[in-house]
């Protein structure tokens, strides 16, 4: 769901997208710590949002951080 707002940010497609891993921390609603292998040896680390049930809003990506490798430690930010 947040592919395409990750996409318009940087000005480019991914042909690959696959989260690899995740962490959450509960604030009002939930924020998602994701690593994405986007091709090649390339990661983007991203911080999703998802709101409470009774709000009913869309995932939203909050922010991201680009140039990350397999190796990068996955971290709050």
């Amino acid at each position: 769901q947040v592919k395409p707002q990750l996409e318009e940010k940087e000005g480019k497609t991914f042909d690959v997208f696959t989260a690899v891993e995740f962490k959450t921390q509960v604030v009002a609603g939930t924020n998602y710590f994701i690593k994405v292998h986007v091709g090649n040896e390339d990661f983007v680390h991203l911080r999703v949002f998802k709101s409470l049930p009774h709000e009913n809003k869309p995932l939203s990506l909050h922010s991201y951080q680009s140039s990350k490798a397999k190796h990068d430690e996955l971290s709050y930010f």
